[in-house]
């Protein structure tokens, strides 16, 4: 757990220095149930993350990333999915944004026809505010 929690604060302090405005991260870690690898990391290869480049090039997000971790007692989660928004607009407006990014890009694109409930459990959710000086 402390690996990890000196990995956000590595990640989070660059961030800080990139940009000169208030950025706000969101972290979601998500654990793999059943081995079924293949299937979560296809899932958000060909979902979250083309929804995050679709959201870049409308500038609707700073930048996002999907980091693989090892997965401990400590820390029960096989993945942390961050995306960071430029400022608090473009944070308040995230939900609109990707409803509508959703729409454009239709339908689920999953592995095995499996279900994310089946491959997939998102254990919390967390918000970040990067403050500057």
């Amino acid at each position: 757990m402390k690996k990890i929690l000196f990995l956000l604060l590595i990640i989070f302090t660059q961030f800080s220095f990139a940009q000169k405005d208030e950025r706000i991260s969101t972290i979601d870690f998500v654990q793999i149930i059943d081995g079924n690898k293949a299937e979560t990391i296809y899932y958000y290869e060909q979902n979250w993350k083309v929804l995050r480049q679709m959201a870049l090039k409308k500038n609707y997000i700073a930048s996002y990333e999907i980091m693989e971790t090892t997965y401990s007692e400590e820390a029960p989660f096989h993945l942390m999915l961050i995306t960071t928004y430029a400022n608090k607009s473009q944070y308040e407006q995230r939900e609109k944004h990707f409803e509508e990014l959703i729409k454009e890009k239709g339908e689920l694109e999953l592995l095995n026809d499996k279900k994310p409930a089946v491959f997939r459990k998102n254990l919390f959710h967390k918000e970040n505010v990067i403050h500057h000086n």
